[in-house]
């Protein structure tokens, strides 16, 4: 089995994408709907990170129309989409790797982000997510929903897996590369609290997709 480039693989399924997501990947559909009723109603700002073709953003707009939203992404055809489904919103839309993006501080009223942080090391995403608790504003949030798992055992299998793969395809350390390395619930909470935030609960959870709400 290979993996991909993480923005060749999702440049030549920007296509299907949607469709992929509502309808196979159990529990997004529902969760759509869930991270925009978890959104705190007096948001202005927000920050959506890996924010694809935006089907979460979809949901959001029905109650928060005119919400400004920076939006940053690694795959610029995605972004291309989202600005065609929604020409007349407030979209701040950026062409980037937000590991290495300046977020600002103190910026955003919420971060979010959907099926986006499954591939990266607990190293990294703490890192991240501490960059992500700076950029928000007092009392800020984050709500994240992502493929996780409940086991130690199926995540330390993943982590194996991607770790042997890129080894026998001789991926460079630090290269995006496309490879589901799910954490378990418990570990993102434990991440997320390392990172600053005072309160993270799980808020959602069909199939393995599962929202996590932390409180600045």
């Amino acid at each position: 089995m290979g993996i991909e480039q993480m923005s060749d693989f999702f440049t030549t399924r920007v296509d299907g994408y949607d469709e992929h997501m509502l309808d196979k990947v159990e529990g997004c559909k529902e969760g759509y709907v869930k991270m925009a009723e978890l959104l705190p109603k007096d948001a202005d700002e927000i920050l959506d990170l890996g924010c694809g073709t935006g089907l979460e953003l979809d949901e959001i707009f029905k109650s928060m129309p005119f919400i400004h939203v920076t939006g940053i992404d690694l795959t610029q055809a995605m972004l291309e989409q989202l600005k065609h489904k929604h020409p007349d919103k407030n979209l701040s839309l950026i062409n980037a790797n937000y590991f290495d993006y300046d977020f600002g501080t103190c910026k955003y009223d919420a971060a979010i982000s959907f099926q986006t942080m499954h591939h990266f090391s607990h190293e990294d995403k703490i890192k991240l997510y501490s960059k992500i608790f700076n950029s928000l504003k007092t009392h800020g949030c984050y709500i994240e929903c992502d493929y996780m798992v409940e086991s130690q055992e199926e995540e330390n299998f993943y982590y194996r897996e991607n770790k042997r793969i890129r080894k026998e395809q001789g991926v460079p350390d630090g290269e995006f590369y496309h490879y589901d390395t799910p954490c378990t619930i418990d570990n993102q909470i434990m991440m997320l609290s390392k990172a600053g935030f005072k309160t993270v609960k799980m808020n959602f959870r069909v199939g393995n997709s599962t929202i996590v709400i932390a409180k600045k």
